[in-house]
């Protein structure tokens, strides 16, 4: 890739053989580590429950993020980052890592890389499932606002000062995770501990193409299954008070007109769970969703 490499782990079933990998990124404020986190994994770890349902995993960090490339923060967008995915994609369908090429790929997005997950299957046609958590067409635009507020540049903050961040590079400031991403009655404040320890950064020229997957328009050229998740208490996907994710109906309802039959249009809501569905500690019921959904595609 012209800004550089991008660090991925694939990991396969221990029980038996797959011809399915879910590619995983996570959004702005994460790594990899979101699908594979490690706080008392049997309970938080989607990585693993994927890998327990038959299917293989490959998590991947962003450009300017985890073990990837760091670019010029300026230089970073969605767009870039969705045509990342497709090559990843193209390799899946090819042989990773010295193992047999896959015959389905699902990609799986939270938050921001939700917005390039859509860009990927609008242009390229080339997956046999989209995962969107984190996501909708019904922003609570206060919410965002409010979200963004509580950046501040990377290099103002002791977990990255000095590591040759240049200014552009955001984190969230301390303390703001519980907030920003979990649900009012529904997180473990050790999980938020390990979330603050794991945060990562990002840069806000992300965020206008990004933006633009949850505009009308461009989901509507999704031609794969289509999985779209929220938490019932999510600040940011879930509209004013909360409205369009008071249940999994309603959630369907809202989103389903931004999309065409041939997306096969399934939403869950996790009820209580704010943006970072993985984290809460119901998230076992989403997992439960997510498979079903996969299986119904690959089985």
């Amino acid at each position: 890739m012209p800004q550089g490499t991008l660090a991925g782990k694939l990991c396969l079933p221990t029980d038996r053989p797959t011809d399915a990998v879910m590619v995983l990124m996570a959004g702005s404020n994460y790594n990899a580590s979101y699908w594979d986190f490690q706080y008392e994994p049997e309970t938080y770890n989607f990585r693993r429950a994927m890998n327990g349902a038959g299917y293989a995993t490959l998590t991947v960090d962003r450009l300017g993020n985890g073990a990837s490339t760091r670019p010029p923060s300026a230089t970073l967008t969605a767009t870039a980052t969705a045509e990342a995915l497709h090559l990843i994609v193209q390799q899946a369908r090819q042989g990773l890592a010295g193992e047999r090429p896959f015959g389905k790929v699902i990609i799986g997005g939270h938050s921001l890389s939700s917005g390039t997950s859509v860009m990927e299957a609008t242009k390229y046609h080339d997956v046999d499932g989209v995962l969107l958590t984190g996501y909708s067409h019904t922003l609570n635009v206060p919410g965002v606002l409010g979200v963004i507020g509580t950046y501040y540049p990377a290099v103002e903050d002791p977990a990255f000062a000095g590591r040759g961040y240049d200014p552009g590079y955001l984190v969230s400031r301390p303390g703001a995770r519980r907030a920003d991403f979990y649900g009012p009655d529904n997180f473990d404040p050790r999980v938020v501990a390990a979330d603050e320890a794991t945060k990562e950064t990002f840069s806000l020229t992300e965020y206008p193409d990004g933006l633009t997957s949850t505009l009308p328009g461009m989901s509507s050229a999704i031609t794969a299954p289509t999985l779209v998740v929220n938490g019932g208490k999510d600040i940011l996907s879930c509209g004013p008070d909360f409205a369009i994710c008071a249940d999994n109906a309603t959630l369907q309802a809202a989103e389903a007109p931004y999309f065409t039959p041939a997306a096969k249009l399934r939403t869950f809501v996790l009820p209580g769970s704010g943006h970072s569905v993985n984290l809460a500690p119901n998230t076992a019921e989403y997992r439960a969703a997510v498979i079903d959904w996969a299986d119904s595609i690959v089985r």
